[in-house]
């Protein structure tokens, strides 16, 4: 039976990689499957998945006008597919991850939908919210802070280091943009010290 998958996490916890292990694993016992990415995230050339371990694949982009539905039956024309995984599925609107939705019930095609739960603000995605609400499964990916402990907020860094507070929810980056950590600490790198 078809569901609709939401593995989440902060940044650099391995989502694109487990992504692609996933792939790779329905790949090698012979079947397809489809592979999306937000076209917003150049970082490893436009449609492209990328680890920061190394390996990546090609993929189809999206973008805000995409309908999800749609890409995924024609697909299905096109021959099997055995599964369909969005990385970047915190930039997926609410609309999308309904269509994704429908794709499972009416297609009867598994999505496995990999993302961030929450923005250097600590607030959720609008596509991780709806994910949120709509997946039959949700896993979290794990990753740790610098202390050790289960990292579950990133920070968003200015030019000199310090933890913004504000801006753009979406901004592109890296290690040089953000850092996972937990919450207390999280809390800690945007002001508000832990109290006691």
């Amino acid at each position: 039976m078809a569901k609709l998958y939401f593995h989440y996490s902060t940044m650099n916890a391995g989502k694109s990689t487990a992504l692609l292990q996933a792939s790779y694993n329905y790949i090698e016992r012979g079947m397809q499957t489809l592979l999306v990415t937000a076209g917003l995230d150049a970082r490893a050339g436009t449609g492209r998945i990328a680890s920061r371990i190394g390996i990546s694949a090609a993929a189809l982009s999206f973008t805000e006008e995409t309908d999800m539905f749609d890409l995924c039956k024609k697909r299905l024309e096109q021959g099997p597919c055995a599964c369909v995984f969005v990385d970047e599925a915190q930039f997926l609107t609410e609309a999308q991850v309904w269509q994704l939705a429908r794709a499972v019930d009416d297609l009867g095609l598994p999505v496995m939908c990999y993302g961030l739960r929450v923005d250097f603000r600590g607030q959720l995605f609008p596509g991780s919210a709806t994910l949120l609400a709509l997946a039959d499964e949700m896993r979290e990916v794990r990753t740790i802070c610098h202390c050790g402990k289960k990292a579950t907020m990133v920070v968003r860094l200015g030019p000199d280091g310090r933890a913004l507070h504000d801006g753009a929810q979406v901004q592109i980056g890296g290690n040089e943009s953000y850092v996972s950590l937990c919450r207390q600490h999280w809390r800690a790198a945007m002001g508000e010290a832990p109290q006691a």
